[in-house]
């Protein structure tokens, strides 16, 4: 028999943590959360999406084992941005089992009912920078620390609930070419002469923050807003990411592009890959896991590209140009074997025709799904 159980209890948050590193044991394609940071989101005081978000998270266990979780997210700023009654699911683990899929939805359907809400849809997290969607394509591939993997018979647990098909997105490898591009290296300095822009040298990672923090995110609500499930920055949302990427930022893969202000008017970032070192830490930072992941940070063999964003007034004029440029040195310069893309919506053809300087294959998909609540 099915027992549903909300998460209360230390003991309990501890299995819904430790629950994806069991069921996805032996499997290498799985690159775990750091365990403190999910501990971590069940402290008010220590998750800032608190102040916008509902959480009640849930464990299912059958004969007194963890058999599946979940998470119900009711993002405030969303449903008032998007003037709906949504609610997000997220965390979403569990055994090859329709019983036990059933049971979690049904628990997380029920709490949002009395909430109010009117539709559930996912796998979606607390914000856009969170791990989202969910893999129906590319399994045999290794996810990025930004990404979360997930067996192939989710998608038939969740389709057989009743969720549709919402959004999807792909994701591309992109392979560092032998040679400089002078294509894009010659529309790269036209672009920059004809709107005054130029690359910011940056001194460090600290003084990009203190510099051009505000401007940052600024820049990063200004292009993403208008995108699937992304939520405004609040401040304390601002300060935790800057603890959280801050650390692995490597300034030789950050790229700022300013005016004759000095003034951002986009940016891309690349990260250091940490799937292999993060994988082998089993998401422990200490006592050995931190000296693997900054051996990564320091000699990375490959990259993630996180984001690319660009102000709306320099959109469509080249400006993309000068990041990719950069970026295409930089691998080349640094013996990079290849990168990872972030997450694309499938229908944003512009931000994909982007990748067409490189040699890449689209590798994953992922999907959101929504069901209304009945």
């Amino acid at each position: 028999m099915i027992e549903i159980k909300e998460v209360v209890t230390k003991s309990d948050i501890k299995k819904f943590v430790n629950f994806p590193h069991k069921l996805y044991k032996g499997v290498p394609y799985f690159v775990p959360f750091f365990n403190v940071d999910e501990k971590n989101k069940f402290n008010p005081n220590k998750n800032e999406s608190y102040e916008d978000c509902i959480v009640k998270s849930f464990l299912a266990f059958n004969g007194g084992k963890v058999v599946g979780r979940i998470c119900g997210i009711i993002q405030k700023l969303y449903n008032e941005k998007t003037n709906q009654k949504r609610v997000r699911f997220s965390r979403f683990d569990c055994i090859n089992d329709e019983k036990v899929s059933t049971a979690l939805f049904s628990s997380v359907e029920k709490w949002a009912k009395e909430q109010g809400m009117e539709i559930i849809h996912g796998p979606m997290g607390y914000n856009d920078l969170d791990r989202e969607g969910l893999l129906i394509e590319g399994f045999d591939q290794v996810s990025t620390f930004e990404e979360q993997y997930n067996f192939d018979y989710y998608s038939k647990l969740i389709e057989k609930y009743g969720f549709k098909k919402e959004v999807d997105w792909v994701e591309y490898r992109i392979f560092a070419p032998k040679e400089r591009n002078e294509k894009i290296d010659k529309i790269a300095e036209i672009v920059s002469k004809r709107y005054k822009l130029r690359i910011l040298p940056i001194k460090s990672i600290k003084w990009f923050i203190k510099n051009y923090k505000e401007q940052f995110f600024d820049t990063l609500d200004a292009a993403y807003s208008p995108l699937y499930g992304v939520v405004p920055f609040s401040e304390k949302m601002k300060e935790s990411l800057i603890d959280q990427f801050g650390l692995i930022l490597n300034k030789e893969f950050v790229v700022a592009v300013v005016n004759e202000d000095d003034f951002l008017v986009g940016f891309g970032l690349g990260f250091p890959s940490l799937s292999e070192a993060v994988n082998k830490t089993k998401g422990k930072i200490f006592p050995f896991g931190f000296f693997r992941i900054i051996k990564q940070i320091k000699n990375p063999k490959t990259i993630d590209l996180g984001l690319i964003a660009i102000r709306p007034e320099y959109q469509n004029k080249g400006v993309n140009a000068i990041v990719l440029s950069h970026i295409i040195n930089g691998m080349i310069d640094k013996k990079i074997k290849y990168a990872e893309t972030n997450l694309m919506l499938e229908d944003n053809t512009r931000i994909q025709g982007q990748w067409s300087v490189f040699e890449y294959i689209q590798h994953k998909r992922r999907r959101s799904y929504f069901k209304k609540i009945k």
